[in-house]
């Protein structure tokens, strides 16, 4: 009795690594990622060999009601997403290294940079008060010379009947960025009327760093921040400090603005925000587009994407998972995996997702689809991202049986039997009958022991009866596995007979 339930407990292992065939199904690599379901937070990049790989999607700026204007250098575009500047020249080339997304501007400082020309409803196109403001963008120089200029507006007002003439430059000095503002803020005498705000933080050459310059009109304060650090700030006020008569900021006559005339280099997502006064006090704080909370490259809570159910054999087993990735210091990569014979009732949650590791062997998950799911997530301070390249899918598939070799049919009155010899296959566990009235069609209905396919069992013969005399019937046996009778093999060949009288 002990060696019976040993064998009974060893043969299902045994069949299973005695016909199970192993398998890799890739995604990703050089194909790319064709199986894709749904991209959440992630997006396709540049991976390990220059294949296609999936990381997160980096945070850019939008348009919304107080962009002034918008450039963001992606799709191949040169033009201003807010729709409120015109090009009037350009001699950016586009790159695609790029501080955001896939797009950014290089600037070789031998032509004149950009050229843009404000609508009536622009900050430098209308004139007149303008309220608070920023200008933010993204740098990575190839040299920052000292005179390099990077922004430059020039106009003039009318004051008491005479004409006073209006800068705003950007300037590169000692591997620093200096702002100045020219008889800009109405009233403002000290200087000359001239207002000088540089950073501190030193500039590296082909390195991205983050530059904002802002006014507040309800304070007076102007302020220069880099990497969201401020690095200057002045109090445009009586006092020279917060209260006071605030010196509020007053264009002229509209010009053009010219980015990079001067400057060898890359550009990327360069923004400019404007509001009126008052308009802050009835806007949520959270959607206050002054705020300068601590940038993040890539959101925190990362992203994630699934492929669709990918087709395999009835019956496989996942064994394990390969992948080709790159997962730095603190981002983490995670994965999951779930199978089922049918997909199409298949829920968010249901069949339930299996967290997987890389290399780990796994047990307990088949089906006829798998579907597999990762989640991204970057370092603590949303400035790197994992991406991974391949995942490859290693499987057993259970090998269908071969057919019976020799198959016959003699017809009966309203019958027919047919008879096969065994399969050459030790994996055979029984046979389907398949039966129709066309070759090669088998969708009969008609025999009373069932419509094709008929399971015969571990029999060598059976009598299809119930069928109509005159007719002819054509008919196929196909071996089903011994692990898995929904594991069917290829057709024998095909018989014919009519029944009689």
């Amino acid at each position: 009795m002990k060696k019976i339930l040993i064998l009974l407990a060893v043969c299902p292992v045994f069949l299973l690594n005695s016909f199970a065939v192993t398998k890799s199904l890739k995604l990703g690599g050089k194909d790319g990622w064709h199986d894709i379901q749904k991209l959440d937070g992630v997006t396709e990049g540049k991976g390990r060999f220059g294949y296609p790989s999936i990381e997160l999607v980096r945070n850019s700026p939008a348009v919304s009601d107080y962009t002034d204007m918008l450039l963001h250098f992606e799709n191949g575009e040169m033009v201003d997403s807010s729709g409120r500047y015109k090009v009037i020249s350009n001699d950016f080339i586009l790159t695609d290294d790029a501080a955001f997304g896939k797009g950014a501007a290089l600037s070789r400082g031998t032509g004149h940079g950009m050229l843009l020309e404000g609508s009536r409803d622009s900050m430098f196109g209308g004139g007149g008060r303008i309220g608070s403001f920023s200008i933010e963008f993204w740098l990575a120089p190839s040299i920052s010379e000292n005179g390099e200029r990077f922004f430059s507006w020039r106009s003039s007002r009318t004051v008491g009947d005479y004409p006073v003439y209006q800068t705003i430059t950007a300037t590169f000095f000692n591997n620093h960025l200096e702002w100045r503002f020219s008889n800009i803020f109405e009233g403002y005498s000290k200087n000359k009327g001239e207002v000088l705000i540089s950073g501190t933080t030193t500039i590296i050459p082909d390195s991205w760093t983050r530059h904002k310059v802002s006014y507040d009109e309800e304070s007076g304060l102007l302020e220069y921040s880099v990497n969201g650090v401020a690095e200057s700030m002045e109090y445009l006020t009586s006092t020279g400090h917060e209260g006071g008569d605030i010196y509020q900021m007053v264009l002229g006559v509209p010009a053009y603005v010219s980015l990079c005339p001067q400057y060898t280099g890359r550009l990327d997502d360069f923004r400019i925000i404007k509001m009126m006064s008052g308009e802050v006090a009835h806007i949520k704080k959270s959607d206050n587009p002054f705020a300068d909370s601590r940038f993040e490259l890539y959101k925190i809570d990362g992203g994630r994407f699934l492929t669709k159910p990918i087709k395999v054999m009835q019956g496989s087993v996942l064994t394990s998972i390969d992948a080709i990735m790159d997962v730095p210091s603190q981002t983490s990569v995670q994965m999951y995996i779930r199978a089922g014979d049918n997909y199409f009732g298949w829920t968010d949650d249901s069949p339930e997702w299996i967290p997987v590791e890389q290399g780990k062997t796994l047990a307990g998950i088949a089906g006829s689809f798998f579907q597999f799911a990762a989640e991204l997530l970057p370092d603590g301070g949303g400035r790197v991202t994992p991406s991974i390249t391949q995942i490859t899918l290693n499987y057993d598939e259970i090998s269908p049986p071969l057919p019976p070799f020799s198959v016959k049919a003699e017809s009966g009155d309203g019958c027919v039997t047919i008879t096969w010899s065994h399969s050459a296959d030790e994996s055979a566990g029984g046979y389907y009958v398949y039966y129709g009235n066309r070759p090669g069609e088998y969708i009969g209905r008609y025999a009373l022991e069932g419509s094709s396919p008929v399971n015969a069992g571990k029999s060598t013969s059976i009598t299809l009866s119930g069928l109509k005399n005159g007719s002819l019937y054509y008919f196929s046996v196909a071996s089903f596995s011994n692990y898995d009778d929904r594991i069917i093999g290829p057709f024998s060949k095909e018989v014919f007979a009519r029944p009689k009288k």
